[in-house]
């Protein structure tokens, strides 16, 4: 795949992630200032993860079927609607519609755009390029949605956080799944190639592909990354909060992991080409669980911070190598169900983990929590070595 093909394809994952991203940040602040309860502001936010749960595997066989085109159009659609809906009708009933809405576009594009670029890469090595950049798509959007979300809801008012700034807001938040459709319909069409279970009639059924051994070692690898990463994003406030730091510092701390998590998917192409992916989860994997371990024994912010960066290195890392693993070893015709699995565990993970983290943390304690996930990576590790058998079906 060429550099300016990615490239589009990478900012078009960008502007409709974008587009979810930012409603996640308007949405409760919204919700709050209608006088909703905090319950039905979680609510609200887990319903950004659940539709991505309960569409996955549609998408991922729709993809399977006719390609990148029309699952994105879809998914254009489905965005556009949510956040203009949002940005009409501002009230509580919409603002979860909207939810539903921009989480299953954003869960869709990116199985979608995943297949896609991975079915156009050249061979092993330029698979592991195309992943390495289009994973950084993610942390960009997590970056972008919510910034121009938040300066539109604080200037585009009379006064900030006045109605009107909720509605612009959404009003540009649905120009971007717009965009996103500009840059990537003129990517090349490329073949599909039906199921043998589809050519005879048959249904097929996701218990054959997780019959592929090497397939559900990497979804239990990218759960335990997700797992980490997941108790990172919870546990860091509070454990910061608990040692006296500012929320600027907290903050600082969070940004810096996320920084470190995209700037290790720009340079991973250059490692990748020369080690296999097995390798580099298998390195990535123990690192986290190492700092997962020192983590609630550093003293100060400075400590948090340096493992915050290894942190977020280590688990930057693993995301594309398992996308790159994957697409190799899923039967060539149900690539995008296989990418679909992925993504519905990782978001069943996100809805599910919080509330388990808050239960158990406060049972056996913050600085135990972050030790019990270094545990299971480090479980998890032992299955990775045998990975280094997979080779790549076509």
């Amino acid at each position: 795949m060429n550099g300016r093909e990615l490239l589009r394809l990478l900012l078009a994952q960008i502007c409709v992630h974008s587009a979810m991203t930012g409603a996640r940040l308007a949405a409760p602040l919204r919700a709050l200032q209608l006088g909703q309860s905090a319950a039905e502001i979680g609510v609200l936010l887990a319903l950004f993860a659940l539709s991505p749960v309960l569409l996955a595997l549609p998408a991922g066989r729709l993809a399977d079927r006719h390609g990148l085109h029309l699952p994105l159009a879809l998914a254009v659609i489905s965005a556009t609607a949510g956040t203009l809906l949002a940005a009409l009708w501002p009230n509580f009933g919409v603002l979860c519609v909207a939810s539903l809405l921009t989480g299953a576009a954003a869960g869709t594009a990116q199985i979608t755009l995943q297949r896609h670029v991975g079915r156009a890469a050249t061979d092993t090595a330029d698979l592991k390029r195309v992943f390495s950049w289009i994973a950084i798509a993610p942390a960009m959007a997590n970056f972008l949605g919510p910034l121009a979300a938040g300066l539109l809801i604080d200037h585009a008012g009379p006064q900030p956080g006045d109605e009107l700034g909720y509605r612009a807001a959404y009003g540009f938040l649905a120009l971007l799944p717009l965009i996103c459709w500009l840059l990537a319909r003129g990517a090349p069409r490329l073949p599909t190639q039906p199921a043998p279970a589809q050519a005879e009639g048959a249904r097929t059924s996701v218990w054959e592909l997780l019959g592929v051994a090497p397939l559900r070692r990497l979804l239990l690898i990218n759960w335990l990354q997700a797992l980490a990463w997941d108790v990172h994003t919870f546990v860091l406030p509070l454990l910061g909060h608990q040692r006296g730091l500012s929320a600027s510092t907290i903050g600082v701390l969070l940004g810096s992991f996320a920084i470190a998590a995209a700037l290790v998917r720009v340079l991973l192409p250059l490692l990748a080409a020369r080690v296999p992916e097995w390798q580099v989860m298998y390195a990535a994997s123990l690192t986290a669980a190492v700092m997962l371990l020192l983590y609630p024994l550093t003293a100060g912010p400075l400590g948090m911070g340096a493992c915050s960066v290894v942190l977020g290195l280590a688990l930057g890392a693993v995301q594309p190598m398992v996308l790159s693993m994957l697409h190799q070893v899923a039967p060539p015709a149900r690539q995008g169900e296989a990418m679909a699995l992925r993504v519905m565990t990782i978001n069943f993970s996100s809805f599910v983990m919080p509330m388990l983290f808050g239960s158990v943390g406060a049972v056996i304690g913050l600085s135990a929590l972050f030790w019990l996930v270094a545990g299971a990576q480090a479980l998890g590790v032992r299955a990775i070595p045998a990975l280094r058998q997979v080779r790549p079906p076509h």
